[in-house]
């Protein structure tokens, strides 16, 4: 209990906290002003399916990061393949890698599409005065959580059984990001 709260910790989770709350941020501005600026709700349901998506896409990162093994990636690693050295890296850090793809890219994702499925119904009860706001609700609560539930369902599945292979292809994406940017992820 007592290492629990201990001051690393606490650090780590207010660290996470405020990237979090920046994250969000600047996530819920800039859907806020896309939906308003378009005003057109298939625009804005193509955007909250795309941040359903996205939700689901980190998620089964996060869940390969968790379920890989680090042997091949040490094997590659040695053998100087590319993008090798980040998959280790990747696996050895699956902690945090896992809680910012699951946790607060997952959650951020959750939050947006609440908001931007609220910002449709909106739309459709102003458009149509004649629907009912409470169904409406509901309906679109309903199905935002069935399609990122079933989404994740699907996808978790997916990343434990192809882990290896979605880690080491993370790890090439970002040794290309490292090379043409010369910024280096977890160190």
């Amino acid at each position: 209990m007592n290492s629990f709260f201990n001051k690393a910790n606490l650090m780590a989770g207010l660290l996470v906290g405020v990237i979090t709350f920046l994250i969000a941020l600047l996530m819920s501005l800039g859907s806020e002003a896309l939906v308003r600026a378009v005003n057109n709700v298939l625009i804005a349901i193509i955007l909250l399916l795309f941040v359903i998506f996205l939700g689901i896409f980190f998620d089964i990162l996060g869940t390969a990061a968790t379920a890989a093994q680090l042997a091949p990636y040490n094997a590659r690693a040695a053998k100087k393949v590319f993008g090798a050295k980040q998959a280790v890296r990747i696996k050895s850090n699956a902690h945090k890698v896992a809680n910012y793809f699951n946790d607060v890219i997952g959650d951020i994702a959750g939050t947006l599409s609440g908001a931007i499925g609220a910002g449709i119904v909106v739309s459709l009860i102003n458009q149509f005065a004649t629907l009912d706001v409470v169904l409406m609700g509901g309906m679109m609560t309903s199905l935002i959580a069935a399609l990122t539930v079933g989404g994740k369902a699907i996808g978790k599945s997916f990343a434990i059984k192809n882990a290896n292979d979605i880690i080491f292809r993370l790890g090439v994406v970002l040794a290309y990001w490292e090379k043409y940017t010369h910024t280096e992820f977890l160190r």
